[in-house]
């Protein structure tokens, strides 16, 4: 039996790396290369070949080839030293607290042996789903025969127990205590985890009968919420930069890569989980296609239903073959043109949430586009300038809220702003005014002296609700108070207190100033009242010039001549309304 100094002797430690890290020269014995443990642009990864250690000077990670092994492949040391081992052609003994899972992997071989013996039985049905003899033998197809105790009888005479079969998934005990065959007249698919050992089965009948698909139960191997059937072989599309196309069944994943899409695998009947998404990152995975044969409402409700995990580290798409067919009954009627187009197209995951969150709360008022960002908070608060995720849906929040990139950082990185995200606040993230935040200012100032809303000429239009409704509210009011009680209890209450607030932040004067600091209020209320109102005139009577370019480009020579003179009458007025301002200055 060899030693662990047996094994390291034989290998090389960088031919070890570089099956996970381009490796580059950086010196004598010194090669580099972008950590596989964290995000990097610059190479701060290094191995020494002459001393057997690789280091990080970005993350801190190190070690020799073990534990290089047990951190990229999430592997315990007896595991790493087995598998390293059997690369070297080293046999080493397992120590104590080592052995259950090598022994279900052996007894799981047992079985695969077993059924791949009664293949012949379900050959029909499988040339019949369009796969291929080769295929077949390729992912180790096999059946399990009717019979309750079959596979048991075989296994007792090859010195196998019955708890090492029931600790494996492929007995099952009732309440009586009787122990029968699990698997029993099903088409057996093997399933192996990322490093390619045999961990369980999943089962299909040939009929009606149910359950349709049976799995190997929880062991201490088979763990369904960290496994994806095909990433064994799927995984090699990783190391070339591809993405992964997640489907919902085994036979869907083995006609994927029959005819060619070998970034197939398939989750065992659960959704994709944090745990998932944790090994699909560590090895090398970018971008995730989710084809499930399901209707746009049903693509929804899947990226709907998404852990957030998922989500933030990689790039999701959904899609469905076009013809409403599973993947596998596409291929077998000759749709492949029809799988390229799903995996070219569907629904971006960063774009569904942006697109839910404005759907639910609208973009119209400043609490839509507030609760809008708290929605979408979670997905953007990693400031990592790696997380390309985190990254694209800030730069898409930013675009559609017309946010300046920076002011978003600065208010995710503020906490407190995350609590208390104010109008005022969502004003000034603003890419520029809006006639919208102007409204609010505006009506700040009326709330200081509402009989100041007699200087409004009465022909604006207001497009803040609220505005509207305190603006109606506050014909005839002379006081503030008589505005709040109008809407005592209602939702437009906070909005005026916190505006009175606002605007009549007098800290710690003195009572002999109150006076006339209330009078200084007023003058600056009346005085801010008309300037605004001139803002809010001029904007619009832009929007308008804009409009009226927009038709220029589109009319005849005889409605041009008129547009553009409509336009220059339009200009006239911004130019007289912004001489009116300068004047009251």
């Amino acid at each position: 039996m060899g030693t662990k100094e047996d094994v390291r002797a034989k290998l090389d430690i960088a031919d070890i790396i570089g099956e996970y890290v381009h490796l580059t020269p950086a010196g004598r014995g010194r090669l580099k290369g972008l950590c596989p443990f964290h995000k990097e642009k610059s190479p701060s990864f290094q191995v020494d070949t002459e001393q057997g250690y690789y280091y990080c000077f970005g993350c801190k990670a190190g070690g020799d080839v073990f534990s290089f092994v047990q951190s990229i492949e999430n592997l315990s040391f007896g595991d790493a030293l087995r598998k390293l081992a059997e690369r070297a052609g080293v046999q080493i003994e397992a120590k104590y607290g080592e052995k259950t899972s090598r022994d279900l992997y052996d007894v799981n071989a047992f079985a695969l042996t077993y059924f791949r013996e009664h293949l012949g039985a379900a050959l029909e049905y499988l040339r019949g789903r369009g796969l291929s003899d080769e295929t077949i033998a390729d992912f180790e197809l096999g059946y399990a025969p009717d019979g309750w105790d079959r596979l048991l009888q075989k296994a007792r005479t090859h010195g196998l127990s019955e708890r090492q079969l029931l600790e494996a998934g492929l007995l099952t005990q009732n309440e009586q205590g009787r122990v029968y065959d699990r698997f029993r007249g099903r088409v057996m698919f093997p399933i192996r985890d990322h490093l390619g050992r045999l961990v369980g089965f999943g089962g299909r009948v040939l009929d009606d009968s149910k359950p349709k698909y049976l799995n190997t139960p929880e062991t201490g191997a088979f763990k369904k919420g960290e496994l994806l059937y095909g990433l064994d072989k799927a995984r090699t599309v990783l190391k070339e930069g591809g993405s992964l196309c997640v489907v919902e069944g085994y036979m869907d994943v083995i006609a994927l890569h029959q005819h060619g899409f070998t970034g197939a695998v398939a989750s065992l009947g659960t959704a994709l989980t944090a745990e998932h998404a944790a090994l699909l990152e560590r090895l090398g995975a970018r971008e995730l296609v989710l084809m499930f044969d399901q209707d746009e409402a049903g693509l929804k409700a899947t990226l709907s239903g998404l852990d957030q995990v998922v989500g933030a580290r990689f790039r999701v798409r959904a899609t469905s073959v076009p013809s409403g067919k599973d993947p596998a009954d596409a291929l077998q009627a000759g749709d492949r043109a029809g799988i390229i187009r799903a995996l070219e197209g569907g629904l971006d995951e960063t774009e569904y949430r942006i697109q839910a969150a404005v759907e639910s709360f609208g973009l119209a008022t400043t609490d839509g586009k507030r609760r809008v960002l708290m929605a979408l908070l979670p997905r953007m608060q990693n400031l990592d300038p790696l997380d390309e995720s985190s990254e694209r849906m800030r730069a898409r929040t930013c675009e559609l809220l017309d946010i300046r990139p920076s002011a978003l950082l600065e208010w995710i990185a503020s906490k407190a702003k995350r609590r208390t995200l104010t109008d005022t606040h969502l004003a000034g993230m603003s890419a520029r005014p809006h006639e919208e935040d102007r409204e609010l200012a505006l009506l700040k100032q009326l709330l200081l002296d509402p009989t100041l809303l007699a200087k409004l000429d009465g022909t604006q239009s207001w497009r803040n609700e609220s505005v509207r409704k305190v603006m109606l509210a506050a014909q005839g009011s002379h006081t503030p108070d008589e505005i709040l009680e109008v809407f005592r209890g209602q939702p437009e209450e906070q909005l005026l207190i916190r505006l009175l607030f606002e605007g009549r932040n007098s800290g710690t004067i003195s009572r002999a100033g109150a006076q006339e600091y209330e009078s200084k209020c007023h003058r600056y209320a009346a005085a801010a009242v008309d300037d605004i109102q001139v803002g809010l005139s001029i904007e619009s009577l832009r929007a308008e010039v804009d409009f009226l370019r927009k038709q220029v480009a589109q009319a005849d020579a005889q409605e041009q001549a008129g547009l553009l003179r409509q336009i220059g009458e339009l200009q006239r007025a911004i130019e007289a309304e912004k001489r009116a301002r300068r004047a009251s200055a």
